[in-house]
């Protein structure tokens, strides 16, 4: 069903200079396959998240919706209600989320005066799935499988619909998996109405925002929020791969904490390539990391072997990585600023390319299970301590490597 489309902002707490908008594109379509995106998200990127909605909207009309959560993304409509502009909100309706999320739907509807387009998963896809391996297989498999049944798939049918989506996808939510996230872009997993590559685009306007940021902007304007949030929820998604996080835990640490860190994407913002048959492929390395005179030290094969079997002289912090990952994209500056800050200590500070013919040995040796891994290789020592955590700053990384091994 279609939402209802929104005529003009509710009574503003605060006052905002009217946002200066262009005139009509006469011809839209002509000009949109015009338009170089990844140009228009370098104008934009010093841009306010209100100027970014404003323009997205502008652009695309009723062909764009906003995805949103049940979390703090609800921002996002805030934003979209300022402007002005007729906006349109879906949101995906898993069937396992929280009872308080259902209610923040229905206190966001009632205070927009709107109504959410909600998308639903298969309902026999989701009784195959739970006949053949119970409510909870993720616990024991991961969460990926059910991921794509609930959440993946009926947002890859609600997207099919559509020109544009907007989401709420910040960098400072998963440091090391979404650090490169353009304010706008070509997605680069879905296809929108028109289909085939490069038929969907994707606006992400908060991606330059903080979280503190964001709830600030929340609080002043009164809008409605998820009641979690009040008990140490953060990050908000299905009922039983969501808890609490600790203080000084990120948030993301509370998705899905029984698996590895890098792991922690359910598919919706991942970086894989649909192919013309369906299937994908991860996007191929245009350069390898870490190169032209870095402070982290490559090493081959044997080297590896070498490390793995004990023979070390010196504290190895090992990064285990494939060059087309974008994970490990964003992991580079990150990695590179630690391995400057361990210069000329007894920490070595190394990367090993485990893709391709090296990855089994990686996974038997050296514990690869996904990509980034982080290994550390105690001297004169068999076996090796795996970073756990999903923080991959700097202070983070840092901080472990001088636990286990101090940095004299």
């Amino acid at each position: 069903m279609r939402a209802s489309r929104v005529q003009a902002p509710h009574a503003s707490r605060i006052h905002l200079r009217p946002v200066v908008r262009a005139a009509p594109v006469a011809n839209a379509a002509a000009v949109e396959a015009k338009v170089d995106w990844a140009g228009l998200a370098k104008e934009l990127d010093s841009k306010s998240p209100l100027e970014i909605m404003d323009k997205a909207l502008e652009h695309f009309g009723e062909d764009i919706a906003i995805a949103f959560s049940g979390a703090e993304d609800v921002a996002l409509i805030e934003y979209a209600h300022l402007t002005g502009r007729k906006y349109r909100v879906f949101s995906l309706d898993t069937g396992r989320l929280n009872p308080e999320t259902y209610q923040l739907f229905e206190a966001v509807e009632k205070h927009y005066g709107i109504r959410i387009e909600y998308t639903f998963p298969d309902a026999q896809e989701c009784m195959e799935l739970v006949r053949a391996k119970g409510m909870f297989s993720f616990y024991e498999d991961g969460h990926q499988e059910c991921c794509r049944v609930r959440k993946v798939r009926p947002l890859r049918r609600q997207l099919g619909t559509l020109k544009a989506w907007i989401t709420g996808q910040r960098k400072d939510q998963s440091p090391g998996t979404r650090m490169a996230v353009p304010v706008v872009e070509v997605d680069p997993v879905f296809e929108g109405v028109t289909g085939g590559p490069g038929s969907l685009i994707k606006y992400n306007p908060l991606s330059n925002v903080s979280s503190a940021e964001v709830w600030n902007f929340l609080r002043v304007m009164g809008v409605p929020t998820n009641k979690l949030h009040e008990c140490g929820y953060v990050s908000i998604g299905c009922e039983p791969c969501t808890r609490p996080v600790l203080p000084n835990q990120h948030e993301r640490e509370g998705r899905w904490w029984w698996e590895d860190a890098t792991a922690k994407e359910c598919g919706l913002h991942s970086g894989n390539v649909k192919k013309a048959d369906g299937s994908t492929e991860q996007k191929k390395a245009e350069r390898d990391l870490w190169i032209d005179g870095s402070a982290v030290q490559g090493i081959d094969k044997a080297a590896a072997e070498k490390l793995a079997g004990g023979d070390r002289e010196r504290d190895t912090l090992l990064v285990l990585y494939a060059p087309w990952c974008q994970f490990c994209q964003a992991l580079e500056p990150n990695f590179e600023a630690l391995a400057k800050d361990l210069a000329g200590s007894h920490v070595t500070v190394a990367k090993f390319n485990a893709d391709g013919d090296a990855k089994d040995w990686a996974k038997a040796n050296l514990g690869l299970t996904t990509f980034p891994s982080i290994v550390m290789l105690p001297k004169a020592k068999s076996g090796f301590v795996k970073y756990p955590s999903e923080r991959r700053d700097p202070e983070s990384l840092g901080m472990w490597v001088k636990t286990l091994a101090g940095t004299a």
